[in-house]
């Protein structure tokens, strides 16, 4: 049974959710919903120390925005961000909005992920 990590922003897909959530975290950070999105991606993009992070764990690691998060997992209804161990579909909830919004720093979040990745074999 191959294991993955799911991690579900609290943001909405698409290009005008993007731009939207550019703005907010451009001009009001303080305010912005999504602890997993600050942390890990710049105004624009991914940051790289992250990537490289999510790179080197021996596990694979998925990303979804919350709407994509709802139509494929129908039954789940959870506060978010959040992250999950899925395997054959069966998700596991391993972190809370709570844990995750605890993280102040990408540090504190690899932190939490390396955790969870050392629990799970």
């Amino acid at each position: 049974m191959k294991h993955s990590l799911l991690f579900v922003y609290n943001a909405h897909s698409g290009m005008f959710n993007t731009m939207a959530d550019i703005a907010h975290k451009a001009f009001s950070p303080g305010t912005y919903q999504c602890s997993l999105c600050q942390i890990t991606h710049n105004l624009f993009n991914e940051k790289s120390e992250w990537r490289e992070f999510i790179a080197s764990l021996e596990i694979p690691c998925k990303f979804l925005h919350i709407d994509e998060f709802r139509e494929k997992y129908k039954n789940h209804t959870k506060d978010f961000p959040a992250l999950f161990l899925s395997n054959d579909e069966k998700l596991t909830h391993i972190a809370t909005a709570k844990d995750i919004n605890r993280c102040k720093s990408l540090e504190d979040l690899k932190n939490l992920v390396l955790r969870i990745v050392s629990q799970i074999n």
